[in-house]
């Protein structure tokens, strides 16, 4: 990561002390994925934002129909979801379920093929943000344990029915700009990758 140029990519919008602080996050990664990747300023607000944590969303896991609440991660745009901005047409949430990440590490220990050293190595891969479609969350005292989501296990709801009134009692975390940079970053690379090297021409016409 070539520092110099990383900063032509930074938000326009922060403030100089925030910009700051962002960018000497930035050059510590991935050293210093901690609670610093979240923030306390926008918690009261009623407003959810992308990568919020939020308790009791709905699941489905298809082919399996039963639906279970469980937390989950706003992978939405914050604009989209916003209830203020009126639409021609009703918006869905999308989110991700946030999994423990102790017990996804106990699951392979137990119905993994690979050795303790393998699954070791890949836990600390997750936590260094290096799996594509895996984000880490680190603890947040009194919110979450180590968790991890997982970009492709995807779910919507319809924006209108998560209600705001109650959501700063739901909320478990709001990310930082770090975090939210991170966030945006590693949902870039799983979404948009153009590395599948097919030549796609168009139809003649």
């Amino acid at each position: 990561m070539n520092l110099d140029d990383l900063k032509l990519y930074l938000p326009k919008f922060l403030s100089v002390e925030s910009e700051k602080e962002l960018f000497d996050g930035l050059k510590d990664f991935p050293y210093n994925i901690d609670s610093r990747i979240y923030t306390n300023y926008l918690l009261e607000t009623d407003i959810i934002y992308q990568g919020d944590g939020i308790k009791d969303l709905l699941f489905v896991n298809l082919p399996n129909t039963e639906i279970k609440p469980a937390p989950g991660m706003i992978l939405s745009n914050t604009c989209d979801i916003d209830l203020k901005n009126v639409r021609n047409f009703p918006s869905q949430i999308v989110y991700s379920p946030i999994f423990n990440l102790k017990k996804y590490k106990e699951t392979l220990y137990k119905k993994s093929k690979k050795t303790k050293t393998q699954i070791d190595s890949h836990i600390q891969s997750i936590k260094h943000q290096e799996i594509t479609q895996i984000f880490f969350l680190p603890k947040l005292k009194g919110k979450i344990d180590d968790s991890i989501v997982f970009f492709d296990r995807v779910v919507n709801f319809p924006n209108k029915l998560i209600s705001r009134e109650n959501i700063k009692e739901k909320r478990l975390f709001t990310l930082s700009d770090y975090g939210s940079y991170l966030f945006l970053l590693k949902m870039s690379i799983h979404f948009t990758r153009i590395q599948d090297k097919v030549e796609r021409r168009s139809i003649n016409v």
